[in-house]
Protein backbone atom coordinates (compact mmCIF):
# COMPACT_ATOMS: atom_id res chain seq x y z
CA UNK A 1 0.00 0.00 0.00
CA UNK A 2 1.33 3.15 -1.00
CA UNK A 3 0.91 6.81 0.77
CA UNK A 4 -0.38 9.99 -0.81
CA UNK A 5 2.14 12.61 0.28
CA UNK A 6 -0.88 14.33 2.05
CA UNK A 7 -1.21 10.89 4.07
CA UNK A 8 2.31 11.09 4.72
CA UNK A 9 2.65 14.17 5.71
CA UNK A 10 -0.56 13.58 8.05
CA UNK A 11 0.84 10.21 9.02
CA UNK A 12 4.18 11.99 10.42
CA UNK A 13 2.39 14.79 11.65
CA UNK A 14 0.80 12.56 14.20
CA UNK A 15 3.86 10.50 14.86
CA UNK A 16 5.70 13.85 15.82
CA UNK A 17 2.83 14.43 17.92
CA UNK A 18 2.58 11.58 19.83
CA UNK A 19 6.34 11.78 20.56
CA UNK A 20 6.38 15.36 21.80
CA UNK A 21 3.25 14.25 24.10
CA UNK A 22 4.92 11.36 25.39
CA UNK A 23 8.29 13.76 26.07
CA UNK A 24 5.92 16.47 27.66
CA UNK A 25 4.24 13.88 30.01
CA UNK A 26 8.02 12.18 31.24
CA UNK A 27 9.05 15.82 31.99
CA UNK A 28 5.69 16.71 33.85
CA UNK A 29 5.98 13.25 35.69
CA UNK A 30 9.86 14.27 37.20
CA UNK A 31 8.92 17.81 37.71
CA UNK A 32 5.98 16.54 40.28
CA UNK A 33 8.10 13.40 41.74
CA UNK A 34 10.78 15.98 42.31
CA UNK A 35 8.12 18.56 43.99
CA UNK A 36 6.50 15.67 46.19
CA UNK A 37 9.64 14.56 47.28
CA UNK A 38 10.84 18.05 48.41
CA UNK A 39 7.20 18.37 50.39
CA UNK A 40 8.34 15.02 51.87
CA UNK A 41 11.72 16.69 53.47
CA UNK A 42 10.10 19.15 54.67
CA UNK A 43 7.29 17.44 56.59
CA UNK A 44 9.89 15.18 58.11
CA UNK A 45 9.38 15.15 61.86
CA UNK A 46 12.50 14.55 64.10
CA UNK A 47 12.05 12.40 67.26
CA UNK A 48 13.47 13.16 70.59
CA UNK A 49 15.94 10.23 71.85
CA UNK A 50 15.43 11.20 75.00
CA UNK A 51 11.38 11.44 75.41
CA UNK A 52 10.43 9.09 72.32
CA UNK A 53 8.16 6.17 72.85
CA UNK A 54 8.87 2.53 71.75
CA UNK A 55 6.47 2.95 69.33
CA UNK A 56 7.86 6.22 67.85
CA UNK A 57 11.57 4.40 67.94
CA UNK A 58 10.13 1.75 65.65
CA UNK A 59 9.58 4.21 63.14
CA UNK A 60 12.83 5.06 62.30
CA UNK A 61 14.75 3.13 59.67
CA UNK A 62 16.91 0.12 60.75
CA UNK A 63 15.02 0.37 64.42
CA UNK A 64 12.87 -2.52 65.45
CA UNK A 65 11.75 -3.89 68.46
CA UNK A 66 15.10 -4.53 70.22
CA UNK A 67 16.91 -1.88 69.60
CA UNK A 68 14.08 0.64 70.38
CA UNK A 69 13.89 -1.16 74.27
CA UNK A 70 17.67 -0.98 74.32
CA UNK A 71 17.48 2.75 73.46
CA UNK A 72 14.80 3.29 75.81
CA UNK A 73 16.35 0.81 78.59
CA UNK A 74 20.20 2.69 78.38
CA UNK A 75 18.15 5.92 78.87
CA UNK A 76 16.58 4.93 82.10
CA UNK A 77 20.04 3.06 83.40
CA UNK A 78 22.23 6.63 82.30
CA UNK A 79 20.06 8.96 81.61
CA UNK A 80 19.13 11.42 78.71
CA UNK A 81 21.32 11.42 76.24
CA UNK A 82 23.75 14.37 76.13
CA UNK A 83 24.79 13.83 72.50
CA UNK A 84 22.95 12.35 69.16
CA UNK A 85 26.39 10.13 68.86
CA UNK A 86 26.06 8.98 72.24
CA UNK A 87 23.23 6.35 70.81
CA UNK A 88 25.94 4.20 69.46
CA UNK A 89 26.73 3.08 72.88
CA UNK A 90 23.28 1.46 72.26
CA UNK A 91 24.20 -2.55 71.22
CA UNK A 92 23.20 -2.80 67.69
CA UNK A 93 23.66 0.81 66.79
CA UNK A 94 27.06 1.02 65.10
CA UNK A 95 28.44 4.02 63.13
CA UNK A 96 26.03 2.78 59.47
CA UNK A 97 22.98 2.47 61.37
CA UNK A 98 23.90 5.73 63.07
CA UNK A 99 24.15 7.76 59.70
CA UNK A 100 20.92 6.56 58.85
CA UNK A 101 18.95 7.49 61.60
CA UNK A 102 20.86 10.68 62.41
CA UNK A 103 18.28 12.73 60.18
CA UNK A 104 15.36 11.77 62.18
CA UNK A 105 16.81 12.58 65.66
CA UNK A 106 17.19 15.42 67.93
CA UNK A 107 17.71 15.52 71.71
Amino acid sequence: MKLSRRESAVLLGLVVCLVVINVVNHISREQRKAHHMLYIEELTIQISVNAASREELETLPGIGPAIAARIIEYRQTHGSFERLEDLKNVKGIGAKLFAKIEPYLKL
